[in-house]
């Protein structure tokens, strides 16, 4: 078939830096294919392969790309304005924004700090509002626009991670609104869940953790084909969420059993008929309690006394 491109649209890649990297991979393949790219990162990271967005943006224009670099910090409605104007100055607009950029903090729930709590809010959550706050009156202006929104399987529950769930549970919920807005504006608006070899797994957890074992053999390059093809105008999915790891990819979706109704109830007939509220798992839905999280091997928790 022929290949997808992105020719004249420009593309805002945030978390975009390091190597490796999920964001950096997004905004090579993107730039590849052809679009503009602003390759957004605030440098401030002191995992290991924490390089700067201008970095990124050098490696894309040696292959004859277009890219521009910005650090400002989405986490702020102000820096996502001003990463909006980024792209409008250099390329006159924006048609598709990654909201990549995260933070994480394996530790218990009683032990993470007030600041290190807010600062995965700011970044996971807040970051993807206020991005997308900013682009959307130019994408609804134009009538046409693709957001892609990055949430983690984090979100159905590991142990050590409650607030990363949060944050990215809210992405999810996030996402599933705006597509619900979007479709009447032209704009679509989907997720991905990854799972990848990248600086942030490198820097939180120790070298013998199962994650890490598991994920040395999956490149962030085989999740950005998924994200390209959410950011394409031909792809025809909206308020979706793609787990994509490995090459390997299916679809997370909200579901609920059929449960039992009872206009007479009581708290005795809830008891009675708890049963048939969980029933209804099917053979071809994968459960996710097999991992809880307790059996990663996470490196000690060091407030980072960082601000977004």
């Amino acid at each position: 078939m022929e290949k997808l491109r992105f020719d004249g649209q420009t593309a805002i890649v945030t978390g975009a830096g390091g190597n490796p990297s999920l964001g950096r991979a997004h905004a090579l393949l993107l730039a590849e294919r052809g679009a503009n790219v602003v390759v957004n990162d605030i440098g401030r990271n002191h995992a290991p392969g924490a390089s700067t967005a201008e970095s990124v943006v050098q490696e894309i224009l040696a292959c004859g790309g277009k890219a521009v670099a910005d650090t400002n910090s989405v986490a702020t409605e102000a820096g996502a304005n001003a990463l909006i104007q980024t792209a409008i100055d250099a390329f006159g607009g924006v048609e598709i924004l990654i909201n990549n950029a995260g933070v994480i903090f394996n530790v218990a729930f009683d032990e993470i700090s007030s600041a290190d709590i807010q600062l995965q809010i700011d970044v996971n959550l807040m970051g993807p509002i206020w991005g997308t706050r900013a682009a959307w009156p130019h994408m609804k202006k134009k009538g046409y626009g693709r957001i892609v929104n990055i949430t983690s399987g984090s979100m159905f529950g590991f142990a050590r991670q409650a607030v990363y769930a949060a944050s990215k549970g809210g992405v999810y919920s996030l996402t599933c609104g705006l597509a619900t807005e979007g479709k009447r504006v032209g704009i679509k608006v989907n997720a991905i869940s990854p799972g990848a070899y990248t600086r942030m797994v490198i820097g939180s957890q120790e070298e013998d953790c199962r994650t890490v074992r598991a994920t040395k053999n999956l490149p962030p390059e085989l999740v950005s084909p998924v994200v390209a093809y959410l950011a394409h105008d031909s792809c025809p999915v909206n308020g979706q969420c793609i787990d994509a790891m490995g090459g390997s990819l299916r679809r997370t979706y909200f579901a609920t059993t059929k449960g039992f109704a009872d206009r007479e109830l009581t708290v005795e007939k809830v008891v009675e008929r708890w049963a048939e509220v969980g029933a209804g798992t099917s053979e071809d839905i994968v459960t996710l309690d097999a991992f809880d999280g307790f059996e990663r091997h996470d490196k000690p928790y060091r407030p980072s006394m960082q601000k977004a």
